[in-house]
């Protein structure tokens, strides 16, 4: 990469609790299923007490946006998770089971899945090394301070998601790698 030029972005990484889902796996109860809703016969995620893990708005939005620029621009943006929860089992379940549009899974838009109790540096040298990409041309969206401010020392792009992913972090990304025209047009985003 030369100097002069601005880095692209080729890998999104996400952690999982409360940046793209909520609540935090911790605060779940055993066991975590999945049911179709009486009412509108949709699938939910619930634990043993149906407490309902939902996808943010915001996550779902930037998942659909990453799709779509690497469908209809030809651009090649990776996607992965980075997350140190303590339930790492009922995580790769809530992957395999929620949706984000048109009934693709969170697992079938991820490319790469870092989960380990460890620093989040450690999960970003394993993507380095499974990617074959800079940092610099990586960003991580987190909710925790401590997270970013250790990811940041490596040359990442982050972005601090203090109460979950929104749209405006997914844009504020695209303003970090020149790729603001890509901001808001004004359309919902679908996954064909």
């Amino acid at each position: 990469m030369s100097r002069n030029k601005q880095p692209e972005l080729r890998l999104a990484v996400f952690d999982l609790d409360t940046t793209i889902w909520y609540p935090e796996m911790y605060q779940l109860y055993y066991p975590v299923q999945q049911i179709t809703c009486k009412e509108t016969k949709k699938q939910k995620i619930v634990d043993g007490a149906k407490q309902e893990v939902n996808i943010f708005n915001g996550a779902c939005h930037a998942l659909c946006h990453i799709k779509e620029l690497n469908t209809d621009y030809g651009m090649d943006i990776e996607v992965a998770v980075a997350s140190r929860t303590d339930e790492p089992e009922w995580a790769h379940t809530c992957m395999e089971w929620l949706q984000i549009k048109n009934k693709m899974t969170l697992k079938e838009i991820i490319d790469h899945v870092e989960i380990e109790e460890t620093d989040k540096k450690h999960h970003f040298r394993n993507l380095k090394k499974k990617t074959k990409l800079d940092y610099e041309e990586m960003v991580f969206f987190d909710n925790e301070w401590r997270n970013i401010k250790s990811v940041r020392e490596l040359g990442v792009k982050c972005i601090y998601t203090p109460d979950g992913m929104e749209k405006q972090h997914w844009y504020e990304a695209l303003e970090l790698f020149g790729l603001g025209h890509f901001c808001d047009d004004g359309e919902e985003r679908k996954i064909d």
